[in-house]
């Protein structure tokens, strides 16, 4: 009986295998050949960025490579400016014609989807505009598995079920997260995934569905899958429960930070001309008749949350791209409209780092109701999740104690009984709303495709509604593409995203944070996490620290500090204080009690930059703690006492320098410094500031550069003696990599940095041999002979 029931189980696997595995080769043929067909997208060079780029350059890649990235202390738009674009103003608040003042595309939402829409409509050469309600990624964009994938689930269903649309969804997905991960390579890496596997046929048909995941992929893979053995699984994995264990499969997917790649996308859309804003809410649309009668949209009442201001903007077209909102805004258009969105909510708990591998995730391919669960290492956590249920449409929707539940009892059945779990481990749980496409005909909404939809309503709003973060690229281009033709827009230039690099990639590498540490003297774990999170605008996050010495943490067990609070609100946009330790900081998603320990730091320093009143002060604070509550904390901290605002005023800098960059600072480097041999840091906080004011002198242009035979004049204005040195200066420039051939050549302040340090370094070497062959000198009898 046992063996005629396990044939027919390794038939059934078997035949399911190789339909899978002729589906892959149909697909990959298909791929293959769409490829070949699409032509060559041409180069171009973003609008805020021109004078940057090379004029030789043939692809937009090879532009980046030879410098059209902004220089490291390049700064967005202020907010203000971008406002008086909105009103229809220059960004001096000087008065546009109508005709300049309209823009080609609205869009609104500041999601993942919107974000994309606009860096799209941007790199185009598009006049676009994006307004967000609240702030970038603060709803379902912030709130996700920080998987980049292409699913193995929807594979499965597709397979098992032969259906076309879902297998579709995959490959998209698949050749998405490839590209996720080379346009934005230090906020996203891949990921192996184990999938354990405890009955013994589960070994081939698992095997057969991750080969085929790999196959799919084509030439966008990434690692490929493999199998493992009962020791190496729990060698690989110790926190594996081991009774009955089998083996494992591996396979590999993406892993981003979700909110800083959507604060990215924002800023890289506003380095190409975009105009965005944050904390502006749309009120309703503005409609006129064109030469048929027809009714269409034309723009939006817009309201800033900041200022209370109103005012109506124009565009030749709008896009609705407010994820699990998107029928508030249809409705605005067409009040009886039939909702498009089915809201599901997925519940996800971060956990203590040592109840994973810090390299490798898990994934429960078995629930008890029969949904995934998994189980990754992030950012110094580990994400739990998820749950899938029917919710309502709310901005900051908290998780359950049942969802908390289901989750931890889940996560208890495949861990090892000596792991204990508790209720206490969460250091944060947090809910958020997928914005699933509604199908009528399906009972639960675990049987939704998360795929997503176009829909053009009568007046010409385009809404993009579903999908999800890996297939955000795709979704834009697909809703750019409609828009131009509903809005019979030119664009000068076809989509450009695939190729385009998120601001910080482009001289970001895995070692940089080595260099940030040895310049700055900040500790290795801060370094790697600022390396890992701004790419190579680390350097003008540490360049902000306050002018007392390295930069400080915001807490003593995470590596985060109050250089990126100032970075946040001066270059990123940050209004808030939810806005800093949820999306840019992303401690509360980490662990919400200390975020709330960190509050009144964080608060004190963006009251220092946006000079906030004591009143505005204790708003921010109180609103913070009630958003805690929605990340697992218990409603009791609203009644408890809050921190009187003396906490406020201690956590507040004193008489120390502002954290910017302090150009007015002169002086001379100190070379005779031999305890800089032994620091982290080779500079101190005032000869990085002296570095950077002679830098500023000759950067006549500004744009964080200066010229090779600008280097001896600079080193003579901080009393460097080029002429002294004993090799000269040749050795170090080559350490530096900076090439003397030509003169006229570019030398960025990196390398100025990495030249003087090693000039430095080598007095003090020098001066710390000489001392230590003076010690040599002292009898044995008194030395005890070195031992």
């Amino acid at each position: 009986m046992w063996r005629q029931h396990t044939a027919k189980k390794i038939l059934r696997y078997g035949a399911a295998g190789s339909a899978t595995v002729a589906v892959a080769y149909t697909g990959y043929s298909y791929y293959n050949k769409k490829r070949q067909q699409q032509q060559a997208v041409g180069s171009f060079v973003p609008h805020s960025l021109a004078h940057y780029a090379d004029a030789a350059a043939s692809s937009v890649s090879s532009a980046m490579e030879l410098g059209q990235r902004p220089h490291a202390f390049w700064a967005p738009p202020t907010r203000a400016e971008m406002i008086n674009e909105l009103k229809g103003l220059d960004r001096d608040g000087t008065p546009r014609t109508a005709a300049e003042a309209e823009f080609d595309i609205l869009v609104i939402g500041g999601g993942a989807t919107g974000a994309g829409c606009t860096l799209d409509a941007a790199t185009r050469g598009l006049r676009v505009a994006m307004v967000e309600r609240d702030d970038f990624a603060s709803g379902t964009s912030s709130k996700s598995t920080k998987l980049v994938h292409g699913g193995v689930r929807y594979l499965q269903k597709a397979i098992m079920g032969l259906d076309y649309e879902q297998w579709k969804m995959v490959r998209e997905a698949l050749h998405e997260r490839k590209t996720f991960l080379k346009i934005a390579p230090y906020l996203s890496n891949e990921l192996p995934i184990l999938l354990p596997v405890y009955k013994w046929w589960q070994l081939p048909y698992f095997w057969v569905g991750c080969k085929m995941y790999d196959l799919l992929a084509g030439k966008q893979g990434i690692t490929g899958s493999y199998a493992l053995g009962r020791s190496k699984t729990l060698e690989s994995f110790p926190m594996l429960r081991a009774e009955g264990l089998v083996g494992a499969m591996v396979y590999f997917d993406g892993q981003h930070n979700d909110a800083r790649m959507n604060a990215a996308l924002a800023v890289t859309a506003a380095a190409h001309g975009a105009v965005v804003a944050n904390h502006v809410e749309v009120t309703g649309l503005v409609k006129e008749s064109d030469a048929e009668g027809r009714e269409r949209v034309c723009g939006a009442t817009l309201r800033d949350a900041e200022t209370g201001d109103t005012w109506t903007v124009r565009a030749k077209g709008v896009v609705n791209a407010t994820g699990p909102f998107s029928d508030a805004v249809l409705k605005m258009d067409e009040p009886l409209m039939r909702d498009v969105v089915a809201p599901s909510s997925g519940v996800h708990l971060v956990l203590p780092a040592y109840f994973s591998p810090k390299s490798m995730g898990m994934l429960d391919p078995a629930t008890t109701d029969g949904r995934v669960v998994f189980f990754l290492p992030w950012e110094g956590g580990v994400v739990a999740g998820t749950t899938d249920a029917v919710c309502r449409v709310e901005a900051d929707p908290r998780p359950s104690e049942a969802e908390i539940e289901w989750i931890l009892a889940e996560i208890r059945r495949f861990l090892s009984p000596d792991v204990k779990i508790r209720r206490g481990d969460v250091l944060a749980a947090w809910s958020g709303i997928r914005p699933l496409v509604r199908d009528p005909k399906a009972a639960n909404t675990k049987d939704l495709v998360r795929n997503h939809m176009i829909h053009v309503s009568d007046s010409g709003l385009v809404t993009i509604a579903g999908g999800k973060w890996t297939t955000y690229r795709e979704m834009a281009k697909e809703t750019i593409d409609c828009a131009a033709r509903e809005f019979a827009l030119a664009p000068p230039r076809a989509c450009q995203t695939e190729r385009v690099r998120l601001i910080g990639s482009h001289a970001w590498s895995s070692t940089m944070f080595i260099k940030l540490v040895q310049t700055f003297g900040v500790d290795a774990d801060v370094a790697a996490h600022l390396a890992h999170n701004y790419g190579d605008r680390a350097w003008a996050v540490c360049a902000l620290a306050d002018r007392g010495g390295a930069a400080q943490r915001l807490h003593a067990r995470y590596p985060f500090v109050d250089a990126e609070v100032r970075y946040a609100v001066q270059y990123e946009y940050a209004l808030s204080a939810v806005d800093v330790i949820a999306r840019r900081l992303r401690l509360a998603f980490l662990d919400a009690q200390a975020a709330r320990e960190a509050l009144p730091r964080v608060i004190a320093l963006m009251a220092d930059e946006l000079q906030w009143p004591q009143e505005r002060q204790r708003s921010e604070h109180r609103k913070a703690l009630q958003f805690l509550t929605t990340m697992g904390l218990p409603d009791s901290i609203l009644s408890e006492e809050e921190e009187k605002p003396a906490a406020i005023d201690a956590a507040k800098p004193g008489s120390e320098a502002k954290g910017v960059v302090n150009l007015r600072t002169t002086g001379t480097l100190n070379l005779v410094d031999p305890a800089s041999y032994y620091r982290r840091g080779v500079f101190s906080a005032d000869e990085i500031g002296t570095i950077l004011s002679a830098f500023a002198e000759f950067d006549v242009h500004g744009d964080g550069h200066i010229e090779v035979r600008d280097i001896e004049p600079l080193l003579a204005a901080i009393q460097v003696p080029a002429t002294g040195l004993a090799q000269g200066l040749a050795p170090y420039l080559a350490a530096a990599r900076i090439s003397v051939d030509d003169p006229g050549a570019s030398v960025e302040f990196e390398q100025i940095f990495g030249m003087l340090g090693e000039i430095k370094e080598s007095f003090n070497a020098k001066e710390v041999k000489d001392n230590n062959a003076k010690m040599n000198q002292i009898p044995t009898h008194r030395s005890g002979g070195g031992v």
